[in-house]
């Protein structure tokens, strides 16, 4: 692994004060010395979505969708706002392409299992990239050996830049769908999405996207991008846990038989036969998380309040100083992410384990992620067995940076000789 050559001396962003922004998130006042870097897994959630939460379980909670009297229909108007608000977020053309779900990995796997054996066939080939989530590598590799299909997998370069000549080398008449990351999970390196779809589209092929690490920390606009899927997990974008969108354009939405079936998802149920709603209804079998959906609308309601702009441009500037302060760490070795590199940085400290270096810096109150971080196909291409990653929120700062770099100098000094 090769150090990013970046020099960054400041990165506050005018305008931006994630100091103001931390004191919205009660855990800081409960645990006010907390370096919390490991918002890529679960970030902490803002007093408007604790306090949001309580309040519609206090005032709102009914079943949505079934009951005639008027807590059920202030439910249910609570429950369809926060789709709407996720429509709005990712500027999805219909509130009927936003599918509420329990986070990307349902969402993925609804793809898969739905839209999948219906579309595909022997010798047709899906698309990912070498750095996804096992989440998006997972249920293509078992939808490619039910069906006979083929998984094609497209390279990063040595810098961990996405290889544009490589992808589109691969794409061929036979593949169906390309389903890549936003961001990758542990290297921090941002896709060229546009282009990959653009690509992608030209051969006929679909393209799901992983936003979970994209969403909460810059603009998505799935009609500008013209994705046919978006996915993204609600605990990572501030909001309650088992909470998630799958955006799809409606056209696929429709020719997509249901997954899962039960209450709340049919027209009519007699012996012989059974009749479906429409999508979103269709993919939501069962009591939804009617709480966690109106969660999840107020924390989308947070970032919209903080700017997502904003968050992308003071969490690219945070993302280059950690950067260039590990590497100038003796013996650290920080993950490549090519030139686009957002909100997460991994490293590793030459001969110390990174469960090692995840305790020591534990010890000093700092929280980061180590292992393989569901990702075990780009580790073994990295040649190690897992890293000790930060990754960012919009509660941190330079100062967070300063005593993640300090930690980590503790930790060497214990270690190296």
């Amino acid at each position: 692994m090769a150090a990013a050559p970046l020099r960054f001396e400041k990165a506050t962003v005018r305008g931006f004060d994630p100091r103001a922004v931390r004191r919205e998130f009660p855990i800081f006042t409960t645990h006010p010395e907390l370096v919390f870097l490991d918002s890529g897994a679960s970030a902490q959630k803002p007093r408007a979505v604790i306090d949001g939460i309580a309040e519609f379980y206090r005032t709102d909670y009914a079943n949505v969708h079934r009951g005639v009297y008027s807590l059920s229909a202030r439910a249910t108007d609570r429950f369809e706002e926060a789709r709407e608000k996720a429509r709005a977020f990712l500027n999805a053309a219909d509130e009927r392409e936003i599918v509420f779900l329990r986070g990307a990995t349902e969402a993925i796997n609804l793809v898969a299992h739905s839209w999948g054996p219906a579309c595909l066939k022997a010798g047709d080939e899906i698309m990912i990239s070498d750095v996804e989530h096992h989440s998006n590598i997972v249920p293509w590799q078992m939808l490619c050996e039910r069906l006979g299909a083929r998984l094609v997998v497209a390279p990063t370069d040595a810098t961990g830049q996405f290889d544009l000549a490589a992808f589109e080398a691969l794409l061929s008449p036979r593949t169906r769908l390309v389903a890549v990351t936003h961001i990758s999970n542990v290297t921090g390196t941002l896709l060229p999405i546009a282009r990959i779809i653009e690509l992608a589209h030209a051969t006929g092929a679909k393209v799901l996207v992983d936003g979970c690490q994209a969403l909460p920390r810059m603009p998505v606009d799935v009609q500008a991008l013209g994705c046919d899927f978006y996915v993204f997990s609600g605990h990572k974008a501030y909001g309650p846990t088992g909470t998630g969108i799958l955006y799809g354009r409606y056209d696929a939405l429709q020719s997509m038989p249901p997954w899962q079936t039960g209450g709340g998802m049919i027209l009519s149920v007699e012996y012989a036969k059974t009749e479906f709603q429409d999508p979103p209804h269709r993919f939501e079998a069962g009591t939804p998380d009617i709480a966690g959906a109106v969660g999840l609308g107020l924390a989308l309601d947070f970032v919209e309040s903080l700017g997502r702009e904003a968050i992308a441009e003071h969490e690219q500037a945070l993302t280059g100083y950690a950067v260039d302060q590990l590497s100038r760490i003796p013996d650290v070795q920080i993950a490549p992410g090519g030139q686009h590199q957002l909100s997460i940085v991994s490293f590793n400290i030459d001969g110390v384990h990174p469960h090692d270096v995840g305790t020591v810096l534990d010890q000093h109150g700092v929280a980061v992620r180590v292992g393989h971080h569901c990702a075990q196909p780009l580790m073994e291409k990295l040649g190690i067995a897992g890293t000790v990653r930060a990754s960012l929120g919009v509660y941190n700062d330079e100062e967070d940076i300063d005593r993640l770099a300090k930690a980590v100098e503790a930790c060497r000094e214990m270690f190296v000789r």
